[in-house]
């Protein structure tokens, strides 16, 4: 498999069920035998067992984020009455307790490397806490930030899976190489500017104006290029037959690569917003 910049798609087995037995599978960009869009012709194996589709990542990505709304939407809608009564304490709280829990079932999910609907869907969940509590401040303080960053969220999503599937932009070994790079360097930047930060230095990079924005706008544009490595390496699974359990970590990358640009849209809209 290609490499790619997302964790949650390094080192994954080559192969699986859609090679020999079951024969080869069919990608988002591939339709060969069986029935268009829904792989080779399926055997009478276990669902876990049989070669994953592309309607097996559509449900399962649905799914993690069904899931993380459900839990968003009832975290900003607590968050902002907390912030009408100046109750930032627990808010804040919510927000670093689900940022750090988050992070660990993430480390769990990309070091076991092993497919989990379970996982899959606490992490969204999770996620769906420390979202909406950041939303929800965001929201008392700027009304209409939230249904904004949604929307700009949802559209990069859907122009990068149209700019995929119509093959606009080519995920080549060098796009590949370029888009890791970028990504690496921007989190050394922001690694940099937290410690700085930690320190009392302010470097201005996070801090709004016309640098934080710029900023703000280069890593959205690499957060959107690494959604063409998150299709093209589910594309791959698919192709290459592995079983249909696989789909959760699919859909897992998925939501860790949207979950990083709707906190970057957030940001970029209250910058453009702050007056």
């Amino acid at each position: 498999m290609r490499s790619t910049s997302n964790p949650a798609f390094r080192k994954l087995p080559v192969g699986g069920a859609g090679q020999g037995q079951y024969g080869p599978n069919v990608g988002f960009n591939q339709p060969q035998g069986g029935i268009p869009g829904y792989g080779a012709p399926q055997t009478a194996s276990g669902a876990d067992d049989r070669p994953m589709t592309v309607d097996d990542v559509v449900i399962k990505t649905g799914l993690s984020l069904g899931t993380a709304l459900v839990t968003g939407v009832i975290a900003a809608v607590w968050a902002m009455g907390q912030a009408a009564d100046r109750a930032l304490g627990p808010v804040l709280g919510v927000m670093i307790g689900g940022m750090l829990v988050g992070l660990v079932l993430s480390l769990v999910m990309i070091f076991r490397q092993k497919p989990s609907g379970v996982m899959t869907l606490a992490y969204s969940a999770v996620e769906g806490v420390f979202l909406g509590a950041v939303t929800g401040l965001f929201e008392f303080i700027k009304p209409g930030i939230a249904l904004q960053a949604i929307i700009g969220t949802a559209g990069v999503f859907i122009t990068m899976l149209v700019v995929y599937k119509t093959g606009a932009i080519k995920v080549t070994p060098k796009l590949t190489k370029w888009i890791i790079g970028a990504t690496a360097g921007a989190a050394i930047l922001m690694l940099f500017n937290l410690l700085m930060s930690a320190f009392g230095v302010q470097t201005g990079l996070r801090g709004g104006g016309t640098l934080g924005i710029v900023i703000s706008l280069v890593i959205i544009g690499i957060a959107a290029f690494n959604f063409l490595l998150d299709f093209d390496m589910a594309d791959r699974m698919i192709r290459e037959g592995m079983p249909s359990k696989w789909a959760w970590f699919a859909a897992f990358g998925l939501m860790t690569t949207l979950v990083w640009l709707y906190l970057e849209i957030l940001r970029l809209l209250y910058y453009l917003n702050n007056d």
